[in-house]
């Protein structure tokens, strides 16, 4: 199967379709681009412009979604930007103006001080304890680990079996 990104005039993917291998060979039984974009138009309006993407991105960079942007100057399809600051870097990613912190916590990228913001989960139960290290909020009592199911009953501060 192969298949095919309808654009908009501003090659902005619209559509991604599916089109048997049957429609796009020639006589010798080679894929053909051009007889799939052919195919697609006769099917959608000849002013309809297709480009072929591939499901394993094997060409193009990556798989053809709706929203993403046809860059035809370098034959690749890339992602919607996610923010205003970020830039394409030389892979076509899309990249943050200032390096995503590694040290195992979690960030979340906040637009208006362009910056990455330390995210801490919210707590779920009144008695449960945030641990540093695994960077979560823990339970007092750790949880059961002989292969049950079990929750948390916050007024007991004990895990308890689910039976149902």
């Amino acid at each position: 199967m192969a298949h095919f990104a309808k654009l908009n005039l501003n090659n902005i993917v619209e559509n991604v379709i599916v089109v048997s291998n049957e429609f796009i060979q020639d006589e010798n039984g080679n894929e053909v681009e051009q007889i799939g974009i052919d195919f697609c138009k006769s099917l959608y309006g000849q002013n309809t412009n297709w480009v072929q993407t591939s499901y394993n991105d094997n060409f193009r960079k990556q798989y053809a979604g709706i929203g993403y942007a046809y860059n035809e100057p370098n034959d690749v399809f890339t992602i919607p930007q996610p923010y205003l600051s970020w830039v394409l870097n030389e892979n076509f990613d899309w990249v943050a103006p200032v390096e995503f912190p590694i040290d195992g916590k979690t960030y979340a990228w906040n637009e208006e001080t362009t910056s990455w913001d330390l995210f801490i989960p919210q707590k779920l139960y009144a008695s449960w304890i945030w641990n540093e290290t695994e960077w979560d909020w823990q339970p007092p009592t750790p949880y059961p680990t002989d292969g049950q199911n079990y929750q948390w009953n916050e007024k007991t501060q004990t895990w308890d079996l689910i039976t149902e």
